[in-house]
């Protein structure tokens, strides 16, 4: 089996700089200065890291791709010009030298947008829980739900209770 990636895209630091590397996530979103020079946010369910698209031919591999496709970047990592104090990966970013689009979203216009998702028409939420679920603050929901559940089952299990359900007693 092939790694789809060496780190998630919250765990790289100034420490990381000049590694080699290969994230996977979804395309956030893309600020393009010009045809050469763009700044992707690639996100995973750990954070967000910075790309820097600094040639014409990574731009054109992203042409046609819309937010939320999922991309796999291989690249080198360095630190930041302008830091961004207001992520855990503001001081570095990545310098692709290649990108792969592993799965592109087949709709050009999200029914809402992720991290605004909340405050979306609840049966649109439910009709495409895959897309709420990558919102910020329900993933920080079900996270800990999560923790809070697996600390009442260790809890539980140091005071030598047993957690039965009812279908396997049936």
């Amino acid at each position: 089996m092939v790694q789809s990636r060496t780190n998630t895209c919250g765990e790289l630091r100034l420490g990381d700089a000049g590694k080699r590397v290969t994230l996977s996530g979804y395309y956030e979103n893309m600020r393009k200065v010009s045809k050469n020079l763009g700044f992707l946010v690639l996100r995973d369910f750990y954070g967000v890291t910075q790309i820097v698209i600094e040639t014409e031919e990574m731009m054109e591999k992203l042409s046609g791709v819309n937010t939320e496709s999922t991309l796999q970047i291989e690249g080198i990592v360095r630190e930041r010009s302008s830091k961004n104090p207001d992520i855990p990966t503001g001081e570095i970013e990545v310098v692709p030298e290649d990108i792969k689009v592993l799965g592109k979203c087949r709709y050009n216009e999200l029914p809402f947008e992720i991290n605004r998702s909340r405050e979306a028409d609840e049966n649109a939420r439910l009709r495409y829980r895959y897309l709420d679920l990558r919102n910020p603050e329900v993933k920080a929901n079900i996270v800990l739900r999560s923790r809070i559940v697996s600390e009442l089952r260790n809890a539980m299990t140091e005071n030598d209770f047993l957690e039965i359900t009812t279908p396997i007693l049936t």
